[in-house]
């Protein structure tokens, strides 16, 4: 009996383990997804004058960061950005770069220090809302 208890205690093991070792080779599938997805991010030129004046909701997901925005163009220019939602690991100091965007007047602002891959994903949320993607 104690060699046949031994020996499901080594299989559930032996499961646990299998199972953890799938488990970390997805997440680290999604992690590099994620990256490659940030890293391939282009942005468009967009001038804001070329723009009707309005209220423009845009998003962008890459799986671990996700930003919904909400982008206000008045006179042709973009006089306020509010960020609706923003998942991120460690990005909450990036939401700073949409008063950049508005100082500059353009999308493709330096991204913030420590925050970049959240920076990126704030600013094609943002361009995509002018943009008119959803």
């Amino acid at each position: 009996m104690k060699l046949l208890q031994k020996k499901f205690i080594l299989l559930i093991i032996l499961s646990l383990f299998i199972v953890g070792l799938i488990g970390g080779i997805v997440y680290l599938k999604n992690v590099a997804d994620y990256k490659q997805a940030v890293k391939e991010t282009t942005f468009d030129e967009i001038n804001a004058a070329d723009i009707p004046d309005g209220i423009y909701t845009g998003e962008y997901d890459v799986k671990f960061i996700y930003a919904k925005v909400e982008v206000t163009v008045e006179n042709g220019k973009v006089v306020s950005i509010n960020i609706l939602e923003h998942k991120h690991e460690r990005g909450k100091t990036a939401e700073t770069v949409i008063d950049k965007i508005i100082s500059e007047q353009k999308i493709d602002v330096d991204a913030i220090s420590g925050a970049t891959n959240s920076s990126t994903v704030i600013k094609k949320a943002v361009e995509n809302a002018l943009k008119g993607k959803q």
